[in-house]
């Protein structure tokens, strides 16, 4: 969401002061070059009322509360989404043996550990992650400024900027393998697992994001 900034937001409101329309003001501002999202913005920080002087909405404040449960909820996501590439990988390897490992009996017994491991952290992780979703959205039922939250804007594109990082990483490996004829069935698994749960989480937040400005 665009900032809005004291000397715009003082206009908008003087020029409600003088009774002048939405619409008007609007125009006005996109014509001296104002962006489109800081003139919404900014109209949007005063009730559409009928009142002599423009009344305010409340804004959204950061609690302690709320920091604790965006947080619980991202490093969730997080722990989830890691444990589940990795148990998949592992699930692979075990699967699918690297030829070239002359050991595999330590190798398996390796690797079986390790599925026991993200096993037991997603089935403490991921139900966490629903949990906390499920209160946060209770919570916007009974508070829908809620959802203007700074800090849920903030973990949510850091989370977009870390997925899309990945999913750059793993077409540029694929695209690698591909120009060094390393194509195997094995990596193209892996490929697909890291692919999936990234664009899964890349597609589900940035859907919420431009679910949150149609409703604005």
């Amino acid at each position: 969401m665009a900032a809005v900034s004291e000397e715009l937001s003082n206009f908008i409101r003087e020029a409600l002061q003088q009774g002048l329309g939405r619409p008007e003001i609007e125009k006005v501002l996109l014509e001296a070059g104002w962006m489109k999202e800081e003139v919404a913005h900014g109209l949007g920080k005063y009730a559409d009322v009928d009142f002599p002087i423009p009344v305010p909405k409340p804004k959204p404040y950061l609690s302690a509360m709320e920091a604790f449960l965006y947080l619980l909820l991202f490093a969730a996501l997080y722990m989830s989404a890691y444990n589940l590439g990795s148990l998949l990988f592992n699930i692979i390897a075990l699967l699918l043996p690297d030829p070239a490992l002359t050991d595999r009996g330590d190798m398996e017994a390796w690797i079986e550990r390790g599925i026991r491991w993200d096993i037991s952290m997603l089935l403490i992780a991921f139900p966490l992650y629903l949990y906390m979703s499920y209160l946060i959205s209770r919570s916007y039922r009974r508070d829908p400024l809620g959802r203007a939250s700074k800090i849920r804007k903030w973990l949510t594109y850091v989370t977009l900027f870390i997925v899309s990082g990945f999913i750059v990483g793993d077409l540029a490996v694929l695209i690698f393998n591909l120009l060094g004829g390393e194509m195997t069935l094995r990596f193209f698994l892996k490929f697909l697992v890291v692919g999936i749960i990234a664009g899964t989480i890349f597609g589900y937040y940035l859907w919420d994001l431009r679910k949150e400005e149609k409703e604005q």
